[in-house]
């Protein structure tokens, strides 16, 4: 292999390692976000974990987080709007994202 080659093969790797990285960092924020939600709706424990699975599971439904943000605009009702959801889902990528890093 030439030098063109190992480098070509090292930005691919890191390409593949950061988008899993992103997936990850998502599903994380999502999961949180879920986590608040549930305390909104008055859910603890079992159902509160259960309710953000919901919510992450919710993502896989389209690109971006319009999916998240509907399903929670439509569960909260008035206890938060689509604009807070929002908010909410860009205070937690953050925290979701060193949380990952803790764990490596």
């Amino acid at each position: 292999m030439t030098t063109f080659d190992d480098r070509e093969n090292a930005f691919e790797n890191k390409f593949a390692h950061d988008s899993e990285m992103q997936f990850r960092a998502e599903a994380r924020r999502n999961k949180l976000t879920g986590l608040w939600a549930a305390g909104l709706l008055g859910k603890e424990g079992d159902a509160a974990a259960e309710y953000a699975m919901s919510v992450v599971a919710a993502d896989f439904e389209e690109a971006g987080d319009e999916d998240v943000v509907r399903k929670l605009a439509a569960d909260l009702g008035s206890k938060a709007s689509a604009d807070e959801i929002r908010a909410k889902l860009a205070e937690l990528l953050p925290v979701a994202k060193a949380q990952l890093m803790n764990e490596f």
